[in-house]
């Protein structure tokens, strides 16, 4: 059944939630004695501003004791929530999205499937932008070779290859197609064809079986 708010004596409790929070870790405090915002902060590793922040965003609240602001065990349940989503830069609008559907929720299960599928989600848009970053690493290596006087092979023909570029070269003398090699580089497909089409240009090839042959003659991967 849903969890009931915590009330403590001189404190005007926050309004009962309905809902279930995953379960995560908690700062270690008196569980029967509400924490002054101060203590809160100092839990999480945050500032008084984050805190009214989170509050002016609506996706906390605080109970009151005279002026001062407290956080009772259910506040403190959703603080963890909330601060473990932003350690992943997670979107304030959809860690808003996030609560309001545990809010929802009818029993513990629910609500740990919910967060789940929100990590998973967070995951998959950071690797993503990590396929991106590599593409732009890669062309800006692309363009540094190609001015300020560098060159893709010196005088002896032997072709310069980046780390990654190195790594990509070794899955394709494997004989791993694009999508294999995504998978093993941690990006997209696009990304592989990328690096995979660079590779082939700096050899001067025409096609990736081309390019693995020279490898092979300049000394730059062994013939199995």
């Amino acid at each position: 059944m849903p969890r009931d708010h915590w009330k403590f004596e001189g404190v005007l409790a926050a309004p009962d939630r309905v809902g279930f929070l995953p379960d995560l870790p908690l700062p270690h405090h008196d569980p029967t004695t509400p924490l002054a915002i101060a203590d809160m902060a100092d839990a999480f590793g945050v500032t008084h501003r984050t805190l009214h922040f989170y509050e002016e965003k609506g996706l906390l609240t605080a109970a009151r004791m005279g002026p001062m602001r407290v956080y009772n065990e259910d506040h403190i349940r959703r603080m963890a929530v909330i601060n473990a989503c932003r350690e992943i830069d997670m979107p304030i609008s959809t860690i808003l999205e996030l609560l309001t559907g545990l809010a929802g929720t009818e029993e513990q299960a629910e609500a740990d499937k919910l967060f789940r599928d929100a990590l998973l989600a967070r995951r998959r848009e950071l690797a993503a932008q990590q396929a991106n970053l590599r593409r732009q690493m890669q062309r800006i290596t692309e363009l540094l070779e190609t001015t300020d006087g560098g060159e893709a092979t010196d005088e002896d023909g032997h072709v310069h290859l980046s780390p990654i570029e190195s790594e990509c070269l070794t899955f394709m003398a494997d004989g791993y197609p694009a999508a294999r090699i995504a998978g093993l580089m941690d990006m997209d497909v696009a990304a592989a064809l990328t690096l995979e089409a660079g590779i082939i240009r700096k050899f001067g090839a025409n096609n990736r079986f081309q390019a693995i042959a020279k490898a092979v003659l300049s000394g730059m991967i062994s013939p199995e």
